[in-house]
């Protein structure tokens, strides 16, 4: 079987293993008011890996997620909802001290959108090789990350342990590329860790930006995703926002449209592409049909209020399939 092949069909335990942040979401409402004159915040779980685990349970598969909280309010506040989601969060850990949970303030609106997001001290940077390797591997069909649990120390040493640990259990590794340049000592480190992680990974999710990025420039994104999908990755989306994307693999380059809707905020599309995109892989469908899936839970979240109360579950996701005119042609 060639790795194109095997690291599919890894997929199809539906059981995901993910490490990353959790965070807490606050909103003005209604929809379209600037936080600078919000009277009323609608909250919600954030942060990125939560959001992908929460979206993959959503479309029928099972996640767990590995991180650190803070032992507050605002960590419960987490917790409970990892819970009400369905997200296993046995590798959760409460931390004390100055640590605190990552909280994010980010607009319903796409002009003039404002997100602030406070990571000083964040307590999912907290997370130690120690806790990686109480995870049993062998329980899970692949692990899944994004890049900011690369930004600091022990998180990044930890993350990287838990590759090897993956890869030693042979699962598949999913890194999202998730460049986020203000929780980084600086864009040299950033480029040298985040291409170190996406040589050791097998499905490989990003933008023009963060690959051009790791490329050392826009223009060269495509030529850096392409080179990892001949080189070590089996799988790697290479997004182009409104553009679509281009996919490389099985030495196919696939070009996928968008599903146009009238975007309420631009955050979450990201997270709802890679819960739907990697639970569409899991249940065996091809390539560009799953891409296709995942553009449509973007589409669908970036209408909605929220990022992870917006991920559609399997139902919603084939309405909004059923009644769109469809994806745009690139």
């Amino acid at each position: 079987m060639d790795q194109p092949s095997k690291a599919r069909s890894d997929l199809a335990g539906r059981n995901f293993l993910v490490i990353g942040r959790v965070g807490m979401d606050l909103c003005p409402t209604p929809a379209g008011t600037a936080t600078a004159d919000a009277q009323n915040m609608m909250v919600a779980m954030g942060g990125s890996s939560a959001n992908i685990a929460a979206g993959l349970v959503k479309m029928g598969c099972r996640s767990a997620l590995v991180t650190s909280v803070s032992d507050d309010a605002v960590g419960w506040y987490c917790l409970n909802q990892l819970d009400n989601y369905g997200v296993d969060r046995t590798h959760v850990k409460r931390i004390t001290g100055e640590y605190r949970t990552s909280l994010a303030v980010y607009e319903s609106r796409v002009e003039d959108h404002q997100s602030v997001i406070y990571r000083n001290n964040a307590a999912d940077f907290q997370m130690t090789i120690a806790d990686v390797e109480a995870v049993d591997y062998s329980q899970y069909s692949a692990l899944i990350t994004a890049g900011t649990v690369f930004a600091a120390e022990p998180s990044r040493s930890a993350t990287f342990r838990a590759f090897d640990l993956a890869r030693a259990a042979g699962l598949p590794i999913i890194f999202d590329v998730d460049y986020r340049p203000y929780s980084w000592p600086s864009p040299e480190v950033a480029a040298d860790v985040l291409s170190r992680a996406g040589a050791m990974s097998d499905i490989i999710v990003g933008n023009d930006e963060e690959f051009g990025f790791m490329a050392g420039g826009i223009d060269k994104g495509r030529a850096k995703a392409r080179a990892l999908a001949e080189t070590s990755a089996s799988v790697v989306v290479y997004k182009m926002g409104p553009k679509g994307a281009v996919t490389f693999a099985d030495g196919q380059e696939i070009r996928t449209g968008i599903y146009p809707v009238d975007a309420l905020k631009p955050t979450g599309a990201g997270d709802s592409f890679m819960a739907g995109f990697l639970a569409s892989l899991s249940e065996g469908r091809p390539m560009k049909d799953a891409i296709l899936r995942g553009s449509a839970c973007a589409s669908v979240v970036v209408a909605k209020p929220g990022c992870a109360p917006a991920m559609p579950d399997l139902a919603a996701l084939e309405a909004f399939l059923a009644t769109h005119p469809g994806a745009t042609e690139i």
